[in-house]
């Protein structure tokens, strides 16, 4: 998705000069589009008159919480992939230098292909063409788990201490953080998810935010093609990258509260397949499945809180697409409640 409003946060002139000390060569003057949903660091389509395209990418404006939106951190990570199975984009530069820009800038190559960011988009392919796509996300998640860490330098991005409970306290901090009302219903998800942590049992790169806006896709073939906004990533339990994309993977006769909801259309899968087609290829044990899909749905409700709170603390960080609403978010604990309730049965 595009978003043809000002180019807020950048400075062409300052990022021309930029671009010029890369060695990357380009017909001025460069135009800006926002891309995506842009609901937390802010990324732009940079295009030169004679039509080439790069990606920038920027944290929001505005206040941001601690250790939030490192865009710096995010490319070490694509970066360190770049070598590996995962289909990332190629990081060209990162800076934080104040000649260029008043906030960390990330460039990037521009990854032609599918984004399914839209019903329209979704809703204009084949039920063929949509199980392609599908089936390619479990495949992209076991890749992304089977990166060796130590050869890819990514052994010391994070704790190696239970997942479950990292999560739990930095997720539940950020709500103290971020929230704009009193929530009981998520305070007591918090209680629950708490109670039922289970082990922890493996250490591997996770995504942190792994759903169907943050992939490009092969027009022809369906395979993901590049991997997105690596914010979140870490290092913990593989299943809660799959309880991520199950919580983004609501199905037909769901309310999710949300307008974006195209897994309920003819050809994608059904969230047990997905689920099944990692577990068949990776072999792990799904028996706390139900908690990360629990959680991801938690976290969700609070990753969606934050963004409604940015943009109402400063409006230029809303994007095309719009914020969540106190509705979709309500809607997103229910289904965690709900999720946490079949695990208990």
């Amino acid at each position: 998705m595009v978003d043809d409003r000002g180019a807020v946060g950048v400075d062409a002139e300052r990022i021309s000069r930029w671009l010029t000390t890369l060695g990357i060569r380009f017909a001025a003057p460069l135009r800006f589009q926002r891309i995506g949903l842009g609901q937390s660091n802010l990324t732009y389509r940079v295009i030169d008159t004679a039509g080439h395209s790069w990606v920038l990418r920027r944290p929001p404006l505005g206040q941001l919480l601690n250790s939030a939106h490192d865009v710096a951190r995010e490319a070490r990570i694509m970066a360190a992939l770049a070598n590996t199975d995962v289909p990332v984009p190629r990081i060209l530069g990162v800076t934080a230098d104040s000649e260029f820009s008043a906030a960390p800038l990330v460039l990037m190559e521009f990854v032609d292909g599918l984004v399914i960011d839209n019903m329209e988009v979704a809703e204009a392919l084949t039920p063929q063409q949509r199980r392609q796509i599908a089936l390619s996300l479990p495949h992209t998640l076991a890749t992304i788990h089977a990166v060796d860490l130590s050869a890819a330098g990514l052994r010391d991005l994070a704790s190696h201490k239970p997942y479950a409970q990292r999560q739990l306290k930095r997720w539940a901090a950020q709500w103290q953080s971020s929230n704009t009302r009193k929530f009981p219903e998520l305070d007591d998800l918090t209680g629950r998810l708490l109670a039922a942590a289970p082990e922890h049992r493996e250490t591997c790169l996770v995504h942190g935010d792994f759903h169907l806006r943050n992939v490009i896709a092969s027009r022809e073939t369906g395979a993901v093609t590049a991997t997105l906004d690596w914010e979140l990533a870490t290092l913990g339990d593989p299943l809660a990258d799959v309880g991520t994309m199950l919580a983004y993977w609501p199905e037909p006769g769901e309310t999710t509260g949300d307008a974006f909801a195209p897994s309920t259309l003819q050809g994608f899968p059904d969230r047990a397949e997905m689920a099944r087609l990692y577990l068949d290829e990776t072999g792990r044990d799904p028996t706390a499945l139900q908690f990360w899909h629990a959680l991801g749905l938690w976290k969700l409700a609070i990753i969606a809180e934050g963004v409604m709170r940015r943009a109402m603390d400063e409006p230029d960080n809303k994007a095309a697409a719009g914020t969540p609403t106190i509705e979709e978010i309500d809607s997103l604990v229910r289904r965690g409640h709900q999720i946490a309730d079949s695990q208990s049965t």
